[in-house]
């Protein structure tokens, strides 16, 4: 809560008018001059002003000021309010851009839109400050500047932070999922595309298989043999 009463010129009229307060102690109370004070109760300012009652709206006791007018050295104590207002919510809108960064966010436009194509145009939005009527002459090439546009980092213009943009992109990657149709368990690993087929390597049971028919085949015809061919 601030030091000063809500209207203190009107507290200070009111004050001036209606106790018998030091021109220094309505002046510390108020936040005010003294001699600005001096000229209230004068007539020379504040004309037209009603005064505020400040006992009436919580901010000072009747016992605090009659603490003041017996002791002219007293300075007055605000009261704090016993209604707690909730802090003022941050208003969500487009992102400000400094006018003379302004003619380079079509150039961080471009940029987005090539390296992170994955973000979405409202993302785009956050990040420099645009329109979606922009967003999309660029994207088309048909922004009237199109043909003099050089892709740059939104974080070198000053458009945004790198934590800002590194959210944007990791937020955009965990809402569109990777394409199973180019990557992912489709892909097969290298050991499994590099190695030869089983069909042209028999297996050791074959090749034991192969040795001991070539045996049996080798003495069968040693055992054939004629005695005159002996």
């Amino acid at each position: 809560m601030s030091n000063a009463p809500l209207m203190p010129k009107a507290t200070a009229v009111w004050l001036v008018d209606n106790t018998a307060l030091t021109f220094d102690q309505v002046a510390d109370f108020t936040k005010m001059h003294p001699l600005e004070v001096r000229a209230i109760a004068d007539g020379d300012a504040a004309q037209g002003i009603k005064g505020m009652d400040p006992i009436s709206t919580g901010q000072l006791s009747r016992d605090e000021i009659e603490k003041g007018e017996k002791d002219p050295n007293y300075r007055l104590r605000l009261e704090e309010s016993k209604v707690t207002l909730p802090p003022a919510s941050k208003k969500k809108g487009p992102r400000y851009t400094p006018v003379s960064r302004r003619h380079e966010r079509p150039s961080a436009i471009l940029w987005l839109v090539r390296n992170h194509p994955e973000l979405k145009d409202a993302q785009i939005m956050r990040l420099v400050g645009t329109t979606k009527t922009t967003i999309a002459s660029v994207r088309d090439r048909t922004h009237w500047n199109a043909s003099t546009l050089t892709p740059m980092d939104p974080v070198t213009l000053g458009l945004c932070s790198q934590i800002e943009l590194d959210f944007e992109v990791q937020r955009a990657a965990k809402e569109k999922p990777v394409d199973t149709a180019y990557g992912g368990a489709t892909l097969l690993p290298a050991s499994e595309t590099t190695r030869k087929e089983a069909e042209f390597e028999p297996s050791e049971k074959e090749r034991d298989d192969l040795n001991v028919d070539a045996v049996f085949a080798k003495l069968k015809n040693i055992g054939g043999k004629k005695p005159e061919e002996e």
